[in-house]
């Protein structure tokens, strides 16, 4: 039986990774970190590794699941699986032939669409080559970077150097502006400075959208969540709108996940990619 999931973007979650390492701002208050550490103090044997105390933590050490493997080839109905909710499957740490393996497995159980969401996309294009994943991409694997604030905007771009079927951005937890305000005829777009500045700036001076396919916003939520500005989610959505990528937002977060609501303007946002007919 699989794990359901409470996300909104997903049906369930299929893990044969878990634990990881905190890499850049939007890992501070990891979900997943702090529910390793109450699954091992509950004595869960798949969370008694430990992390090292600096990026990591208790029961979050990255530990191999080979048994989980083919889990999804007994799941009969399809379903949308979000690879890894507990890790990264691109972590350095992990081999070669382990990806090689849960793609394999992707490959196999064809009915399902597998959501594989990273923040190390610098890893993906030279895997992807050395493996042999890009000839071609398999077409129910979609394949996602998180990105958190323009820091991190350059993760796109390996993305976009990535084969596959669908590209999609987690842009959660929103901690800042990703992109310009944009002005002008849809052909000749002119950017703004989110900040007012009357004077324009290199136009994809953020978040690059090109060849994105999906974008997902949402703020962060706990009882440390950093607030997300609603304008942020507003840029997003537009740039969305003039570049034809599905946009679905999430949350606003606070001290719960449900505790700001999901709507946006008056209504949810809940955009797929347009290949998931196809797919399906």
């Amino acid at each position: 039986m699989s794990s359901s999931s409470a996300i909104e973007w997903t049906d369930a979650t299929w893990n044969p990774v878990t634990g990881c390492d905190r890499v850049s701002p939007g890992c501070a208050h990891c979900y997943a970190l702090t529910l390793a550490a109450r699954l091992k103090a509950m004595g869960n044997p798949r969370y008694q590794q430990d992390g090292d105390p600096k990026t990591s933590g208790p029961g979050f050490g990255l530990t191999l699941h080979a048994d989980k493997l083919d889990e999804p080839l007994g799941w009969r109905r399809p379903r949308m699986v979000f690879v890894n909710s507990m890790s990264d499957l691109f972590h350095p740490e992990i081999p070669e032939w382990y990806v090689r393996a849960v793609w394999s497995t992707m490959a196999r159980a064809d009915w399902h669409i597998f959501q594989v969401l990273t923040k190390r996309p610098e890893r993906m294009p030279r895997l992807f080559t050395q493996l042999g994943l890009q000839d071609p991409p398999l077409p129910n694997v979609w394949v996602g970077t998180s990105i958190e604030n323009r820091r991190f905007v350059h993760r796109a771009d390996h993305l976009r150097r990535t084969p596959a079927a669908v590209r999609f951005i987690s842009a959660e937890p929103l901690l800042g502006p990703l992109l310009p305000k944009i002005a002008g005829s849809e052909e000749h777009p002119v950017a703004w400075w989110p900040d007012g500045r009357d004077t324009p700036c290199v136009p994809y001076d953020g978040l690059d959208l090109h060849e994105i396919d999906w974008l997902i916003a949402g703020g962060e939520s706990g009882p440390c969540h950093r607030r997300v500005d609603r304008e942020w989610v507003r840029d997003l959505r537009d740039a969305c709108e003039i570049l034809d990528v599905a946009f679905f937002f999430k949350q606003w977060g606070g001290l719960t996940p449900k505790a700001g609501g999901r709507l946006l303007d008056g209504r949810t946002w809940d955009e797929m990619p347009r290949t998931l007919a196809e797919v399906l």
